[in-house]
């Protein structure tokens, strides 16, 4: 006889994933806490019907990127590397200028740094929309309880 639970469980296709929106603001917020909060609403993990192997995660629009904070002295110490694969070309930039020049990047990376590390990356990230201000053009697309 067949056990009940194996006939009323299926697995989720990806045509019936839903995807949401959330709104978070990063001002006055610590970059690696929020971070971590926008990485599982990517992957989907928010889901009650969540799998690790399909790409079931929300849209996350991110404002005030310029006025997000830093613990500890991170904010003097805290150096982005990059590489350019010739002698030579290992380009160093501190934290202060990086969040100066391009804030967008600075959190892209922290989130990219949190997402698992195979091939639904791009895609995941991809639905992550970052704004330096306030300002953004996705009206009221959002889910309320954020």
């Amino acid at each position: 006889m067949a056990n009940k639970l194996t006939e009323t469980t299926r697995s989720v296709k990806l045509s019936e994933v839903k995807r949401d929106w959330h709104l978070i603001d990063l001002k006055n917020k610590v970059l690696g806490r929020e971070a971590g909060r926008i990485a599982q609403l990517l992957q989907g993990k928010n889901k009650v019907n969540y799998v690790a192997n399909l790409d079931m995660g929300d849209y996350v629009v991110v404002i005030n990127a310029k006025r997000l904070k830093l613990t500890g002295s991170k904010t003097q110490k805290k150096e982005y590397q990059s590489y350019s694969g010739y002698p030579g070309g290992l380009k160093v930039e501190s934290f202060k200028s990086l969040i100066n020049r391009k804030p967008e990047e600075v959190v892209k990376r922290a989130v990219s740094g949190m997402l698992p590390k195979n091939k639904l990356r791009k895609r995941r990230l991809a639905r992550l929309y970052i704004f330096a201000d306030e300002n953004h053009n996705f009206g009221d697309k959002f889910n309320k309880n954020n």
